[in-house]
């Protein structure tokens, strides 16, 4: 292999592993999702007052 063949080989490796490092250091900075300050899926609608609302018409349905 030719003295400049290696220059280049080894100026793009040199340059890809700066690439890659700047890409690792922006993702060790960026910031997790936010944590949920509601619940989630079913135990946010079971405190809805129409959930409270309904439990109550079906507990009177079956009592009669």
């Amino acid at each position: 292999m030719d003295v400049e063949g290696r220059r280049r080989r080894v100026r793009s490796f040199l340059l890809g592993g700066l690439v890659g490092a700047s890409a690792v250091l922006a993702a060790a900075r960026r910031k997790g999702p936010e944590k949920r300050r509601t619940p989630a899926g079913l135990a946010a609608f079971e405190d809805a007052p129409c959930y409270e609302e309904t439990l109550e018409r079906e507990r009177a349905t079956n009592r009669a």
